[in-house]
């Protein structure tokens, strides 16, 4: 029999959707499954965008160019004007997804066997992502004590070695909501300054920030300029996730050449989707208030509900739309299968994803969950109601 590759064997799966099977037989046995496993909203798309797909006349679906539309990336330079970040067109790479966009920034910066150091818990494909381009994830180790805000750069400077060519960030933060200052972020400009290095940024979740927090992009951190990459999408931003349109975005010409070699192998970023992407450029400002206004809303239901369930801790996002909560249990997996397969409250269940997936050092994230509030508001006091009964009976509980 021929041999599967080292890489499809090395390839992890995906902590967010692992579950999938007993969450299908869960509904199969009749029981209501709320899903804050996964980031898809509920969210209406923009019908700016929805009505322009509806209304489109073209009369064949041809290839774009490969770094993408050229009228949607200076669409995108008057956008990124008004969060205040200066770009040309030639810094945008349009990718298939932002997934796409940190492969190909991952692939043009490292060399197999380099080294990427990433604040851990981390959205869990960045592991996926590393192994695909054969690079090695180096985590520094955020605490939930403190609300997962950046590590000591003492912590950062510890792991720096020789192969070591980059920093991976992501603001606000995908599993933990964390936003990080512009205190933070100076001083991982100075260490990157000092040795060289790549930063990356996954800024995708910008427009979503609570409490009058204000998000600072990693694009103008000053002496930078050739040392930075962020990556953007519209998945969450206009609640657009099966559109798959990203961004690769950086000052530096010859990492754009370099990926832009990757991007013509795979010749061009969808049709429909970059149209989508054009379209929602002109999304007027009240969608976004009223979507976050809901976030704020959704955070404050799910975060304060499971902070008044008994031996449960759950810091409180800034931004983007998930938490981590630590919970009396001695095993995250075995708690999340458990609670698909074996139990319900009034014929309802949850569905979580475990954070061991969230974190690269064994052992971590065995008593944590990941959560993402893109539900209603009623499903999420469901969910509340759900978790807090479970940890009354579940037989791991520890204490």
């Amino acid at each position: 029999m021929p041999r599967i590759s080292s890489k499809g064997l090395e390839m992890p799966a995906s902590p967010i959707r692992k579950l999938v099977p007993f969450a299908e037989a869960a509904k199969k046995a009749g029981k209501k499954v709320y899903h804050l496993n996964i980031g898809q909203p509920d969210i209406e798309t923009p019908s700016v965008v929805m009505d322009a797909l509806r209304n489109t006349d073209i009369k064949v679906i041809e290839y774009s160019n490969s770094e993408g539309m050229a009228l949607y990336r200076t669409g995108l330079v008057k956008y990124y004007a008004s969060k205040s970040i200066s770009l040309e067109a030639k810094d945008i790479m349009i990718t298939t997804g932002g997934s796409e966009a940190l492969v190909f920034a991952f692939m043009s910066c490292f060399n197999p066997g380099d080294e990427v150091i990433i604040p851990e818990p981390f959205y869990a494909n960045y592991n996926g992502f590393a192994v695909m381009a054969g690079v090695k994830v180096v985590p520094v180790t955020a605490k939930i004590d403190n609300g997962f805000a950046l590590p000591p750069i003492a912590d950062f400077e510890s792991k720096i070695t020789p192969k070591t060519k980059g920093i991976l960030i992501c603001n606000p933060g995908n599993p933990t909501g964390y936003l990080y200052t512009k205190e933070e972020l100076t001083q991982l400009r100075d260490l990157v300054k000092k040795n060289d290095l790549f930063l990356f940024a996954d800024e995708v979740y910008r427009e979503f920030m609570y409490d009058g927090a204000v998000p600072h992009s990693v694009l103008n951190l000053e002496g930078l300029e050739e040392n930075v990459v962020m990556i953007d999408s519209v998945s969450k931003r206009y609640s657009m996730c099966g559109a798959r349109i990203g961004a690769m975005i950086t000052r530096n010409s010859n990492l754009m050449a370099a990926a832009l070699k990757f991007a013509q192998a795979r010749l061009s970023p969808p049709t429909f989707g970059q149209l989508a992407g054009i379209a929602a450029l002109e999304t007027p400002s009240e969608y976004f208030e009223n979507v976050v206004n809901e976030y704020v809303h959704r955070r404050d239901v799910l975060v304060d509900g499971l902070n008044k369930i008994e031996g449960v801790t759950c810091p409180k996002p800034q931004g983007a739309f998930y938490c981590i909560a630590q919970l009396p249990i001695d095993d995250a997996d075995a708690f999340c299968q458990w609670m698909l397969e074996k139990f319900d409250h009034n014929n309802q269940t949850v569905m979580m994803a475990p954070a061991t997936g969230f974190y690269a050092t064994p052992g971590l994230g065995k008593n944590q969950v990941r959560l993402a509030y893109v539900l209603n508001t009623d499903a999420l006091r469901n969910s509340v109601e759900c978790l807090e009964a479970a940890l009354k009976i579940y037989p791991g509980r520890s204490i």
